[in-house]
């Protein structure tokens, strides 16, 4: 006659086990949200995208600015992530967040800020855009960096 013995895992195997599950969630979650925030925060940043355009050609075909306002790109209810679309004197592009289900993000602004050749915020007519300044708090961007893409910080 044969006897049968019980296999199994013990309680004390599973504990491990699942303390081991739990330390590696608490490590992996927080910069898995942070991480899903960015692509939220990328996709808004292309909303800006023909706003950032219509700026761009004003300066190339040397017009002066038309004032804050009239750059002809403002808009509202934009994309799922951006509320509002308004512009400067000098077509600093304001965008305001929304839809992003984080207080940390939403009802905050993100600014896209044209630059011409001495990395200054253009001052007329004549002088094109060279490069875009995304995420700078003195522009008016109130997002915490930690949230900007690589791509937009300052």
């Amino acid at each position: 006659m044969r006897k049968y013995r019980q296999t199994g895992f013990t309680i004390v195997e599973i504990m491990i086990v699942v303390m081991i599950i739990g330390v590696l969630a608490a490590l992996v979650l927080p910069s898995l949200r942070s991480n899903a925030v960015r692509a939220k925060m990328s996709e808004a940043i292309l909303a800006l995208g023909s706003c950032k355009n219509q700026v761009t050609e004003l300066y190339l075909s040397g017009e002066d600015p038309p004032g804050a306002g009239n750059w002809g790109c403002e808009a509202s209810n934009v994309s799922t992530y951006v509320d509002t679309i308004s512009t400067d004197d000098v077509g600093v592009i304001k965008a305001s967040l929304r839809g992003f289900n984080d207080l940390r993000i939403d009802f905050h602004d993100l600014t896209l800020a044209p630059l011409d050749n001495t990395g200054s915020l253009p001052s007329g007519g004549g002088s094109p855009v060279r490069q875009w300044r995304c995420g700078n708090p003195g522009d008016g961007t109130n997002v915490p960096p930690i949230y900007l893409p690589g791509s937009c910080r300052g």
